[in-house]
C-alpha cells in the first residue's frame, strides 16, 4: 500500500502557477512521479481526496484528474475549504494506492 500526504502544486523550481488548471495538472503530475518510484500505477490508486479553496472553478480541476486517470475510477471526495497551508496554493490532493500480491 502506498498513503500520500496532501500533494501540493509546486513546480520543481519552487513556483507556483496561478491558474487552476496547471496547478491540478502539476498535482497530478506530481502524484504520478511518486507512483512510478513507488511501483504503481494510477490504476492502483483506491481512493484520493482533493481539497480545493471555496469559489474556485472545478472544471479545471475535474479535467486534469480525469487525464490522469483515463478512465480508471476510484473512491473519492472533495472538499471545498476556505484555504490552504499557502495563499498560492488552490488545490491539493492525498492519494492511497493499493496492489496485491
Amino acid at each position: 500500500m502506498l498513503h500520500t500526504a496532501g500533494i501540493v502544486p509546486t513546480n520543481p523550481d519552487g513556483t507556483v502557477d496561478d491558474d487552476i488548471g496547471r496547478q491540478s495538472a502539476r498535482v497530478w503530475q506530481t502524484i504520478g512521479s511518486i507512483l512510478t518510484d513507488a511501483g504503481f500505477e494510477p490504476t492502483d490508486v483506491v481512493s484520493y481526496t482533493t481539497y480545493v479553496v471555496s469559489g474556485a472553478d472545478l472544471d479545471p480541476v475535474m479535467r486534469a484528474r480525469d487525464a490522469f486517470f483515463g478512465g480508471h475510477r476510484a473512491a473519492s471526495v472533495l472538499v471545498t475549504v476556505p484555504a490552504l497551508a499557502r495563499a498560492a496554493w488552490k488545490v491539493e490532493t492525498a492519494v492511497v494506492a493499493a496492489r496485491s500480491g
